[in-house]
């Protein structure tokens, strides 16, 4: 064998987070909330009663690595696809197999398969009665909500267990295992490493180990050694990370947890949460047209008539947008945001709306009174169109008492002015007298 072939093999050249995979479940670092002494899944797994599961979380949180310990301590033979490369016709190969192994030597199947989001709904449907009749125990892993991706048949025959970001210190842990590890890890290397530079990785990380995992290894691998050691300061670390992760995928829960926590933060008239929430929005990569479409529809929905003039803040930040476009266009978005967020608050125009729209909804359409019926066409005034109409703008205050709601409809009240901001000054009936 030439030195090239003995030095990189394959287990050595492979990424170094694939390395590290835990083998055991004392070695998989973080999710005690399912894997704490006692837990659930902690028990299946240890007595190899695993049933049908779904594995749920944000990259780098260990779902592949719990399937494959899973994996090592089942007695099942293990089989893993992909969403993307095993079509329908894979699957049932997978299934007539493990049903031969079933029947023939009473061994099960657990078959894994990661990116289980991308099943389209054949592919999910030929898993079904297989899952369903124990013929194969499923384990599916994703990143995107089952709840938004997954069919309901599938959902109903597997536990959801959801996987969290790691805390600071399991990403630490997992980091100081990989530089203590001869044999998998970085073990074969002296390396001293600054308290600023461990702060910026466990910091950008952003709950991920996989990728604190490879930063760590690119800053160990091309820093020279000095006497023998590996000295990694701030300035190699930020190198070696360069930009942080922000957990948002478009398609995916996280997208419309941030969007919920941007609304909420505005009609909750917190500035500093608004404007935190507006920022992670921007710098993920958001369409900046769809920021505008919520604050204009929370400038109307949440301010409204307390304070009118947030809509015209609201529309006067999407035409900057158009004219200036990012990264100008920030400002005055964040100024439509900031108006909204510490503007007095009343829902009074859309409880109104929505009033009004239920009882249309529930109730026939009532006649239009004949005074306000339209009488500029001819013959309109034979049919009495029009007539005893009263002219508003003729009386004082350019009011005067007339009825313009069905007879079906008297004695209704669909908009009821809170008692906060301008609102509180409206009367609806009675705003010029």
């Amino acid at each position: 064998m030439d030195l090239f072939s003995a030095t990189f093999n394959q287990h050595q050249v492979a990424p170094l987070a694939e390395r590290m995979r835990p083998r055991t479940l004392d070695e998989y670092i973080g999710q005690t909330q399912i894997l704490g002494p006692g837990k659930l899944l902690r028990r299946a797994i240890e007595a190899d009663r695993v049933s049908s599961l779904i594995l749920y979380g944000p990259p780098g949180t260990g779902k592949t690595s719990l399937a494959q310990v899973i994996a090592a301590k089942a007695t099942s033979r293990f089989v893993r696809i992909n969403a993307v490369t095993s079509g329908v016709k894979d699957i049932r190969e997978i299934i007539t197999q493990a049903g031969e192994e079933l029947h023939l030597y009473g061994k099960r199947t657990l078959v894994f398969c990661d990116e289980v989001h991308r099943f389209n709904k054949g592919q999910q449907d030929a898993l079904l009665p297989a899952v369903e009749n124990g013929t194969i125990t499923f384990i599916g892993a994703t990143t995107e909500n089952p709840f938004f991706e997954l069919n309901s048949a599938l959902l109903s025959r597997s536990t959801i267990f959801k996987l969290e970001l790691l805390e600071p210190s399991e990403i630490r842990l997992g980091l100081e295992q990989a530089l203590k590890d001869t044999e998998r890890g970085l073990g074969q290397y002296q390396v001293e490493i600054s308290s600023d530079a461990w702060e910026h990785w466990l910091n950008f990380a952003n709950g991920d180990l996989r990728r604190a995992l490879n930063a760590l290894e690119l800053a160990v691998l091309t820093t020279p050694p000095e006497n023998g050691i590996r000295r990694i300061n701030l300035e190699i670390a930020e190198e070696s990370i360069q930009q942080r992760a922000i957990r948002f995928d478009k398609s995916g829960d996280n997208h419309y947890d941030i969007i919920s926590a941007f609304i909420k933060s505005m009609r909750g008239s917190d500035p500093d949460a608004a404007l935190y929430w507006l920022a992670v929005l921007l710098e993920a990569g958001e369409d900046p047209r769809f920021i505008i479409r919520r604050i204009i529809v929370h400038a109307s929905e949440d301010v409204g008539l307390a304070d009118p003039m947030v809509m015209l803040q609201a529309h006067a930040a999407a035409n900057a947008l158009e004219w200036l476009g990012l990264p100008e266009a920030r400002i005055p978005i964040a100024q439509a945001v900031l108006a909204i967020t510490t503007a007095p608050k009343s829902n009074s125009v859309v409880t109104s709306i929505d009033k009004a729209m239920n009882y249309v909804k529930k109730h026939p359409t009532g006649e239009v009174p004949a005074q306000l019926k339209d009488a500029h066409y001819p013959g309109a005034d034979k049919l009495g169109n029009g007539k005893g109409y009263l002219y508003p703008h003729a009386y004082p205050n350019h009011w005067v008492d007339q009825t313009y709601l069905p007879s079906s409809v008297q004695g209704e009240t669909f908009y009821v002015p809170s008692e906060i901001g301008k609102d509180r000054f409206l009367n609806p009936k009675h705003l010029n007298k």
